[in-house]
């Protein structure tokens, strides 16, 4: 049974700053990586953990030398996709040595397991907030899935393709969903739609197949659905997403990031 671990929006800022002088992301990211490893008794054995985008704050090599730090601390392999706030010529090279790392174009990947594959996307628009999907980050999904023969497939990327209502961010989604929706036309397998962006635990459908966002490690979106609400975050607890197959299907639990009272036992059930 394969179980993949979904972080998101991490937002590292270099050493000794807060992200938008409030949120201190780095401890925020230590204290996922911790309860990752705390729990992995309980949850695993984790395949891997895949991080769908922001990592950083300004795509700079520090920042993402300070990610890779603080993800060296954890014991499960991992993988990326770039956010609206990363950049992709300095990721590359931060993590040039990983065997998911593409060597040019569009940081596009897929991973293979015996029960299902993990295809993650590249929605990065240089210099722009909103997502879209590249002709060439297209055509890898279709040709992975044309391999993949109706295998489930957890398909991560940073930009969610449907709106949520939060008007300063719905601008800033995947502003044409249409070359994702033509390459899923057809497929006979399920399909699980990860996503990141709106630092919050939202699900909905895309085109009929199920599509999720993960909440952020530090901080949440605002929730705030007036028209006229202006874009800001709310310190709110961080989460995770643990996906997996269960008999055939796909199976997903949000678990909250530090440590909490108990277990305590059911008495008297």
């Amino acid at each position: 049974m394969t179980k993949i671990l979904q972080v998101s929006d991490t937002h590292i800022v270099p050493a000794g700053t807060l992200a938008y002088e409030t949120v201190d992301t780095a401890a925020a990211l230590s204290g996922t990586v911790a309860t990752i490893n705390r729990l992995l008794p309980q949850v695993g054995p984790l395949d891997m953990v895949i991080v769908t985008g922001d990592l950083t704050e300004h795509g700079t090599d520090e920042e993402y030398a300070r990610f890779r730090d603080i993800l060296g601390e954890l014991t499960v392999p991992w993988c990326a996709v770039p956010g609206n706030h990363d950049r992709r010529e300095p990721m590359r090279r931060a993590f040039a040595e990983a065997d998911w790392m593409p060597v040019s174009g569009p940081l596009d990947w897929m991973t293979e397991f015996s029960d299902m594959a993990v295809i993650c996307l590249d929605s990065l628009v240089e210099g722009a907030a909103h997502g879209a999907l590249a002709p060439g980050t297209a055509r890898f999904l279709q040709e992975s899935l044309a391999r993949l023969g109706g295998k489930p497939v957890l398909l991560g990327l940073h930009h969610p393709p449907y709106a949520s209502g939060i008007a300063a961010m719905d601008a800033q989604n995947l502003i044409d969903p249409s070359p994702l929706r033509k390459a899923l036309a057809g497929y006979p397998g399920e399909v699980r739609i990860v996503c990141g962006h709106l630092h919050r635990s939202i699900t909905g459908l895309f085109d009929g197949r199920i599509c999720q966002v993960c909440p952020g490690t530090s901080h949440a979106v605002t929730l705030d659905q007036r028209r006229d609400a202006g874009n800001s975050l709310t310190v709110e607890p961080g989460g995770m997403l643990l996906h997996e197959i269960r008999e055939g299907a796909f199976l997903s639990h949000w678990i909250p990031v530090g440590r909490f009272d108990g277990p305590h036992p059911f008495l008297g059930v």
